[in-house]
C-alpha cells in the first residue's frame, strides 16, 4: 500500500493506474489526509442502487455500457427533428 498526494496522482495518473492494475492499493491524500483509496474492483460485492438501475436498463435494452465509440453499437434515437441541427444553429446565430 502506498500514499500519494492529489497533485502527484494527477501528474502521473497512468503510472498509478498501472500499479493498481498490478494489485497495488493507492491511498490518495489531500494536505496529508487520506481522501480516497484506489484499488482493483472487488468481485462478489452487492451492487449499489445505481448499479442495479444501470443493470436493469441494460437488460431492457435501453442502455449500452462499455462499447466503443462506434455508431453501429447504438440504436438510433426514436426522436426525430423536423429541422436539421445546422439550421437551428444558423437561426440561433442570426444567419437566417
Amino acid at each position: 500500500m502506498k500514499a500519494v498526494a492529489v497533485k502527484e496522482l494527477k501528474n502521473r495518473l497512468s503510472a498509478y493506474l498501472r500499479e493498481v492494475k498490478d494489485g497495488e492499493v493507492v491511498l490518495v491524500t489531500d494536505r496529508g489526509r487520506v481522501v480516497a483509496e484506489l484499488r482493483q474492483p472487488s468481485t462478489g460485492v452487492p451492487l449499489s442502487g445505481h448499479d442495479q438501475v444501470l443493470e436493469r436498463l441494460c437488460a431492457e435494452g435501453v442502455l449500452v455500457v462499455g462499447l466503443p465509440q462506434d455508431s453501429r453499437a447504438y440504436r438510433p434515437s426514436p426522436l426525430r427533428r423536423a429541422v436539421a441541427s445546422g439550421d437551428l444553429l444558423a437561426a440561433e446565430r442570426g444567419d437566417r
